[in-house]
């Protein structure tokens, strides 16, 4: 991937066309992207990676992982449903742990997909990790997904307060990525288009330096311009990390 890239794109599937915009920024913490931006040619299907570290074994897992779902996604020939998506990832996950086999350090990603369902008026979402999809609909922005760390277990739970140092050294501690030595599945989860909805997935390069308030009324605007600005605010924060963004809005054909 690019050290920056831009993505615009308009698609027809089923009764509604998708417009799509996406992106990706190093910033200003690493001298290398890590994230790794999947937005399809052909099909509804949009995928974001966030390789763990700033290693070897980051770039490979996050190249990897993508260029595999993506072979498995495309051979699905938009006929994914809960048990061919869940063997897609564990194709994803041993290919993963093959190609890190030969490197002694870590190598794991996240990886965070939605794919349009066969009707056209349905969606998957794929989650392993802490990168996230959002949903906003009707002024209500909602995280669709959960963050597979101890940060998030420690939060539902209330093992220390979110805004405490141990809270933000247990972001970095993550339960489920692709990589993982036990290999484990993904959360999917089936959504409903609607005309008016804008889907967004993020790397936590995004989640963690734009906050609900702007990413909100950000995603209310053109696709284009919101993945643009989204952008443009992580670097404006600081670009702490790598940051990576699709927008994806539903409107009637």
């Amino acid at each position: 991937m690019p050290v920056e890239s831009d993505v615009v794109r308009s698609l027809e599937w089923g009764p509604y066309r998708l417009e799509v915009a996406a992106g990706t920024r190093v910033g200003n913490r690493y001298a290398a992207n890590f994230d790794v931006l999947h937005v399809d040619e052909k099909l509804p299907f949009f995928a974001v990676a966030d390789g763990m570290g700033d290693g070897r074994g980051s770039a490979l897992a996050g190249t990897t992982a993508m260029s595999t779902l993506v072979r498995q996604v495309r051979e699905l020939d938009g006929a994914a449903d809960a048990a061919a998506l869940r063997a897609a990832v564990a194709a994803v996950q041993r290919r993963v742990r093959t190609a890190g086999a030969r490197l002694a350090e870590l190598t794991g990603c996240t990886l965070t997909a939605l794919l349009a369902g066969a009707s056209g008026e349905d969606a998957w979402i794929v989650q392993l990790g802490d990168s996230r999809a959002y949903r906003l609909r009707g002024g209500l922005l909602e995280l669709l997904t959960v963050d597979h760390t101890v940060a998030w277990l420690g939060a539902v739970y209330g093992w220390y307060p979110a805004d405490s140092p141990a809270a933000a050294s247990a972001r970095y501690q993550l339960t489920r990525y692709v990589g993982h030595p036990d290999e484990p599945e993904p959360d999917l989860s089936n959504v409903s288009l609607r005309p008016g909805d804008v889907y967004c997935l993020c790397t936590d390069g995004v989640a963690e330096q734009v906050d609900y308030h702007r990413l909100r009324e950000l995603l209310a605007g053109a696709p284009a311009a919101a993945a643009r600005t989204v952008l443009a605010d992580t670097l404006a924060a600081g670009g702490r990390d790598n940051a990576t963004i699709v927008v994806v809005r539903v409107e009637s054909r």
